[in-house]
């Protein structure tokens, strides 16, 4: 998986009054966990620019006092109003040690449902899965070539080797529909489809979107 840097500066103090200094210099507090002691680290606003406003998953190389900690971000949170960063918390990586993040979701081929007049649903923009940092995909990609209509492919569908994904195998990641156009012309509907796919949407962590592929 790619790697960013992280430019930081070690916190010696972590109180509520160095903190707002901090956000008010525009900088980012930010907390590093999984080592033999936690740090505490601040560092710029814009430095997140590569990890945070991207589709793509990276891990982290935090380069503090000379050390460098190779991490993943486990948890950002944001100004409501602003959407100013207002605090990462990052864990340390570690050669035997495995991890939880989020990969994104790439579809590839067009599926014969759509060339048929589907449309192709995709339920997940990204998979929560568990590897250590050797085996973290940068990408999880997906054909969708074979699906015809009302067929779907499942989290357990997908071919894994050295890690695991973190959602049930029933999870739908992608399905084709019939397309409205499609059943105004009297196409006939699979109703127990459609309520299969409402109950399955409690699992998704994106919004289902209907695209035309």
């Amino acid at each position: 998986m790619k790697s960013i840097t992280i430019q930081g500066t070690k916190r010696e103090s972590v109180g509520k009054k160095s903190t707002k200094a901090l956000r008010d210099a525009e900088l980012v507090p930010c907390v590093v966990y999984g080592g033999q002691e936690t740090l505490n680290f601040s560092a710029t606003e814009k430095s997140f620019k590569g990890l945070v406003y991207t589709p793509e998953a990276h891990t982290v190389s935090i380069e503090v006092d000379g050390n460098t900690i190779p991490a993943v971000l486990q948890d950002i949170q944001f100004h409501p109003i602003t959407d100013k960063i207002l605090h990462a918390d990052f864990y340390q990586l570690s050669e035997d040690k495995a991890v939880i993040m989020e990969v994104p979701v790439r579809i590839t081929g067009r599926s014969k449902g759509v060339v048929a007049g589907g449309v192709l649903r995709q339920s997940f923009r990204k998979l929560k899965l568990k590897a250590t940092a050797a085996n973290l995909p940068d990408e999880i990609v997906i054909d969708v070539t074979p699906l015809k209509i009302g067929n779907k492919l499942y989290v357990g569908d997908i071919k894994t080797n050295n890690f695991i994904f973190m959602h049930p195998d029933n999870a739908v990641v992608v399905a084709v529909k019939m397309s409205r156009n499609a059943m105004k012309g009297g196409a006939a509907v699979d109703h127990d489809d459609e309520e299969e796919g409402h109950e399955e949407g409690h699992t998704a962590e994106a919004p289902a979107t209907e695209t035309e592929a």
